[in-house]
Order: structure tokens, then sequence, then C-alpha cells
């Protein structure tokens, strides 16, 4: 049994909330995700203090300036850190994928430590896989049935986490990304990147190989990209434009340019853009071919016809549910179908318009869902008569929900 001790919870008008997430990691569908759980954090508690614990605070400093506080949690002592959790009213987890082998048990460990402080805490639709490492399916366990809420962004996530024996409510929402803003990308920012004007413009995503896309070929999928932007310069007499939404992704769309027969009507962006003035640019494209989650489902709001190329189960689960064509895996030997689907998709598309609007209203809705669930919890924190409590030792005791009590 964990002893506690007695505080006073700081509550009020201008409750204090933390940001947990891939935050400062220079990605930016992450960074995308966290002005939209700002925005909705603001829009229930205007004068709440964010504080965002980032991977790169000077990063993060420099890119969201609307958080009050920034605190690296990388790097530093362990003390920091949970002294600015004791500081908090509510920690909110995510969203985005940071539920997977070698990062769960980290991020959890945090809010299994603010738990233990009473602090309140609800995941803000977080994605979940792969989950096979024993130690995070342990900490999956442990920390999330004693979560306020639990709100995941897509099916995929969901079966992930019950697989890992985790037995509690989940709510699937959408990824929060889907309400962000569009910022202008000016004709200047066009001729600045060296991008062709009154041509058609086919928008392009790369990712690099790694622990969210393990089965993934450098050299395979390089070759094959190549393959179809080079079909999409003869089919449509385009330019394709390479979006990086990370710094790996420069290097990546150099090789596929490497691979091209047509390598001078290809392009890429050099600049540093905001995730509004990238969701901006596909205002200029004609059509997109993307394996990033967050490209893909930029291409979606501007309404474009897009072909998602699923590396993974939460791009394949987001094309299902916009209604676009997706390839099983990305491999050379599939060619030949890819090619044919993109095809189909240009001819098409003016027909499946509609629907991709309506599907795409749909999962608004269900981002939108996301936030109310959260300023739910923002306000019980006004119905709070109960004290905060913290432990006398650090673990991953089991609390029941809402209280400071062991079970």
């Amino acid at each position: 049994m964990t002893t506690t001790t007695q505080r006073p919870r700081p509550g009020g008008p201008a409750p204090h909330i933390g940001l947990l997430g891939s935050y400062g990691g220079f990605n930016l569908g992450d960074e995308a995700i966290l002005t939209c759980v700002m925005s909705c954090l603001r829009s229930h508690r205007p004068h709440a203090r964010l504080v965002v614990f980032s991977r790169n605070a000077e990063h993060t400093r420099a890119h969201q300036p609307t958080a009050d506080r920034v605190v690296d949690w990388e790097g530093v002592p362990q003390k920091q850190v949970l002294d600015v959790l004791s500081g908090l009213d509510v920690l909110v987890l995510g969203g985005g994928g940071i539920l997977y082998d070698g990062e769960a048990r980290r991020y959890l460990r945090l809010v299994r430590a603010a738990q233990t402080r009473g602090v309140r805490t609800f995941a803000y639709a977080v994605g979940a896989g792969p989950l096979r490492e024993a130690d995070d399916r342990e900490a999956v366990r442990a920390v999330l049935p004693v979560m306020d809420e639990v709100v995941v962004r897509d099916e995929e996530s969901r079966l992930v986490l019950e697989e890992a024996g985790l037995e509690r409510d989940l709510t699937v929402t959408a990824d929060p990304a889907l309400l962000l803003p569009p910022e202008p990308f000016t004709e200047q920012m066009m001729r600045q990147e060296g991008i062709p004007a009154a041509t058609r413009l086919v928008g392009m995503s790369v990712r690099e190989p790694g622990r969210a896309a393990e089965k993934l070929d450098e050299s395979d999928y390089h070759a094959l990209l190549a393959d179809v932007a080079d079909f999409l310069v003869r089919r449509l007499d385009a330019h394709v434009v390479f979006v990086p939404m990370e710094r790996q992704d420069v290097h990546h769309a150099h090789g596929v340019l490497s691979r091209m027969t047509a390598p001078d009507r290809g392009r890429i962006l050099h600049s540093i853009y905001s995730p509004g003035q990238v969701l901006g640019f596909m205002s200029h494209l004609d059509l997109v071919v993307g394996m990033r989650l967050h490209f893909v489902i930029f291409a979606a709001l501007a309404g474009l016809p897009v072909l998602p190329l699923p590396y993974s189960g939460k791009v394949f689960d987001f094309a299902r549910r916009m209604g676009a064509p997706a390839l099983v895996g990305v491999a050379r030997e599939q060619a030949g179908l890819l090619l044919a689907e993109v095809d189909r998709l240009w001819d098409e598309f003016p027909q499946r318009r509609a629907d991709l609007d309506a599907r795409i209203q749909q999962l608004r809705a269900l981002a939108r869902e996301t936030c109310v669930r959260c300023g739910a919890v923002l306000d019980a924190l006004d119905h709070e008569t109960g004290d905060r409590a913290g432990p006398e030792q650090p673990g991953l005791h089991l609390l029941r929900p809402g209280t400071g009590t062991a079970t």
C-alpha cells in the first residue's frame, strides 16, 4: 500500500495543464497535433496555463509561442520534470502515435508520476502500435486503466491496446490535426521554391524506415515511388513536389529523385514551414501520393485526390475511413497495381469528391468530440473538493481513477 501526503490542489479559473507528446521532434504532423490540442484547451479555458513537455524545448518555444511554459523532459534530471508535474491540474497525453514499442513505457512513466501526485490524466486521441515488448504492454495495462479517459484516434489503436491486455472502455475518434486551419502559401513562396507556375503539380511524401515502419525496404520503395513520379509526369504533364514532413524526409526525397527518369520535373520544398502553411500549400496541388499520415490528412482536408501508401496500420486505417484506395504495403512488385490505381484515381475523382468531402466532415466532427471530452475533464476540476496526493515511493501501483488511493 502506498502512503500519501496531502497538499492543496491549484484548481480555480486558471488551471495548469500539461501536454505530453512527441513534441519538439521536428515532425510537422506532431506539431499540427500540438497546435490543435492547444487550441482546444484554450477554447475551454482561455486563461489556463499551458505547459508543454518537449523533446526540444528551444524548438517548441520557437514554433508554439502561445505556450505559457515549455520544459525539456529528455536528458534532464528527473526531479525537474517531477516538480513540474506536481504543479499541474491535468496532464494531457498526446495525441499522435506515441504508444509503441520502446516509447510507450517512457511516456506512461510520466503519466504514472502525475497520477500518483493526484493529477488528472487524459489520453487525447492517441495512436498505438506496434506493442509487442513486455515492458510497454505492462505499462499500458498498469497506467491507462487509471486515466480519467482514454481516447484513441483510430480503430487500429483500439485493437492494439485491447490485444495488449487493456481492460477499460475506449473511445475512438479521429486525429486532432483534422481541425488544423490553413495558412497562406503565397506565390512568392512558390517562386522561392522554384516551383513553376501554370502547370499541374503532384505532391509526394516519403519517410525513413524505422520503428514505425519496420518492414520498409529503402531501395525498394525509392524505386517504386520513382516509377509513380515518372508515370504522373508523363500522364498529367506535371511536376512532382516532395514535401518533407520531417528532416530525414529530404534525404529520402533525393533518393527517389535520383531514380526518376525525369528528375528535372521534380522539386523538394527546402524552407521551413509551419503545419498551417503546408496545409495551405495543398491548394496549389492537383493530386497527392503520400506515405506520411499527416501529409495524407492535409491533402484530404484540401479536397485533393489522394493515394495513401500505407506503410503501417495508421495510414491504412485513415485511407479506409476516407474512402481512398490503399494498397497493403509499399513494395516494388506492386508497381503495376499502384500505377493503375493512381490512374483510376485521377479519372474518377470528380465522381468521388462529394463522398470524400462528407467523410472528412464526419472525421472532423469526431476530432471535435475529443475536445469536448477533454473539456469535460477540465470542467470536473471546478467541482473537486479533494486534495492532491503524492506518493512516498515511485512505482507502477494501480490507483482508482480520480483518487490517490492504491488498490
